[in-house]
């Protein structure tokens, strides 16, 4: 029986844009990489861009320059999908709003809270605090009051206020007949999103 030829895929490994990433992520601009590498600015300048590909030698050069593996230059990232429907819910504590974790549940880097808030919602009448190193809180529909110890924010939709995780707080959906759509994003994640 005679060997059927295989013929490569035109498509070839597509790694520009995470050793662009790479350098960046140290620090390199094209010009330090190129004198630590030994590979010309132009030669690397295509080789992010896919335009040209890279001799085994001349990658592992720049992975040892960059200090990365091989291997993280071809594995398939790391993606969680998770779909407002199927989001598991969550009590921060508040009366009148259904929150729902938009990250995974083992997502430690950050986690994303939708809340829904109906007319008159609160996070409660006592401040609290997240355990976490900041908040972002992002009004997607409605207006929202952000009550600090020593003052309040007003946000209407489209607007967002970032501050400390550790600093009291509470909120209020000021309307009394318009519900609130809101994202809270914590980092790093303060829980592990068990209801």
């Amino acid at each position: 029986m005679r060997p059927v030829p295989v013929s490569p895929t035109s498509d070839g490994a597509r790694i520009g844009a995470r050793l662009r990433a790479a350098r960046k992520a140290n620090g390199y601009t094209l010009d330090q990489l190129a004198a630590a590498s030994g590979l010309t600015k132009g030669f690397l300048s295509r080789v992010e861009r896919d335009e040209t590909s890279l001799s085994v030698t001349s990658l592992i050069t720049l992975c040892e320059v960059m200090s990365i593996e091989v291997g993280s230059l071809f594995s398939a990232p790391e993606v969680d999908l998770v779909s407002h429907e199927t989001a598991p819910t969550i009590n921060l504590g508040g009366s009148g709003v259904v929150e729902r974790l938009m990250t995974p549940r083992g997502q430690s880097r950050v986690q994303l809270v939708r809340s829904s808030a109906e007319p008159g919602a609160s996070g409660g009448t006592d401040l609290y605090t997240i355990n976490c190193a900041v908040e972002v809180l992002y009004v997607l529909e409605g207006n929202i009051d952000l009550v600090f110890a020593d003052h309040r924010e007003h946000l209407m939709a489209g607007m967002a206020v970032t501050f400390p995780g550790g600093e009291p707080h509470t909120w209020h959906n000021v309307s009394t007949s318009v519900g609130a759509e809101m994202l809270w994003i914590l980092s790093p994640a303060p829980w592990s999103g068990s209801s």
